[in-house]
């Protein structure tokens, strides 16, 4: 379809926050033509994340106005481009990023605009479903990895090494030069995903003595690094895993609240980092980047893509991602 003045497209979109069952409504948008450095992405998939689903049950409060098309990671082809584009042209394949972020228009659509900065090209080897995972598991895994000094030669622990970050983040420990990857998880056929990914070690956190598996793998040392998932609910247990100066990369929490043992933190020099994707600094993103194209470009890549549903599957996708029910990525195709 070619895209006229002031065309019109099919999005999901909400005008109030809620259930997804509740607020969901197929709309029809009207979408303006790419400004200045901006760009017109026909999406082809878009992927559901943790934080798309907490900014539409309300749990992440926005002031963004609605109604509202959400996801913030998606891939498509580019459409069309405004005055001053020189990196994009149309057909271009692209994975994009914060689509959704502090903005009302997301890739729950059959197109988006966005400042060509948020656009990065996906790889000829990479399917288009792989880039909707890109923008938040992929580059939040790398982040945990190349920042503070970057992992090299250290024993890091990756906190549900079957989930959507973990599974990226063990694999990219391990591209990066960590000398020991070890992996939680809560059920055997998460185990083998982890294994898979290429951990080392993997422990049952529901069946296994944590601070005793790690103390014997590590000689009573403890992890340099800990990329933890929950540090509300593991916060107490990461501080007995780590060794003198280790540091936890914080990027999620079941809690809106996290207490630290001060006391037991501080008298080992813990370090505590929390971040959220959508916020790197641009120093930070290029550096997660450049790692994450450099494993891209491998073809050695595992992308843990547990469920490939439609567009229309929004609301299914939504309440499987609130209830954790799938380990991976969740992406839906639009086109």
């Amino acid at each position: 379809m070619e895209l006229n003045r002031g065309a019109i497209m099919k999005a999901y979109a909400y005008s109030k926050t809620g259930p997804a069952e509740e607020v969901f409504q197929i709309q029809e948008v009207h979408l303006p033509e790419p400004g200045p450095g901006e760009i017109c992405v026909r999406m082809q998939w878009t992927g559901v994340n943790p934080s798309d689903v907490k900014t539409r049950s309300g749990h992440i409060p926005s002031a963004i106005p609605f109604p509202r098309v959400p996801h913030s990671d998606g891939s498509g082809y580019i459409e069309s481009v405004g005055t001053g584009v020189s990196n994009f042209k149309p057909g271009d394949r692209v994975w994009v990023w914060n689509a959704a972020w502090g903005r009302s228009l997301g890739t729950a659509a059959e197109f988006v605009i966005l400042p060509q900065a948020q656009a990065q090209p996906l790889p000829d080897n990479c399917p288009l479903e792989v880039g909707a995972c890109l923008g938040i598991p992929a580059m939040t895994a790398c982040h945990t990895v190349v920042s503070n000094g970057g992992v090299s030669g250290q024993t890091v622990l990756v906190a549900g090494g079957a989930g959507a970050v973990g599974h990226y983040a063990i694999q990219a420990a391990k591209y990066a030069g960590a000398q020991t990857v070890i992996a939680t998880v809560s059920a055997p056929e998460k185990a083998k995903l982890a294994e898979e990914a290429g951990a080392d070690i993997v422990l049952n956190y529901r069946t296994d003595d944590l601070v005793a598996a790690i103390n014997e793998v590590t000689g009573g040392r403890g992890v340099d690094r800990i990329i933890e998932v929950d540090v509300a609910k593991n916060v107490a247990t990461d501080v007995s895993l780590l060794c003198e100066g280790g540091v936890v990369l914080a990027y999620g929490s079941s809690s809106k609240e996290v207490v630290v043992p001060f006391s037991a933190s501080i008298a080992r020099n813990i370090t505590y980092c929390f971040f959220i994707a959508y916020k790197l600094s641009d120093t930070a993103r290029r550096e997660a980047q450049k790692l994450l194209y450099s494993m891209l470009q491998s073809e050695k890549m595992i992308h843990n893509i547990a469920l490939k549903l439609t567009l229309d599957d929004i609301v299914k996708a939504h309440q499987l991602v609130e209830s954790g029910q799938v380990a991976g990525n969740i992406v839906l195709e639009v086109n």
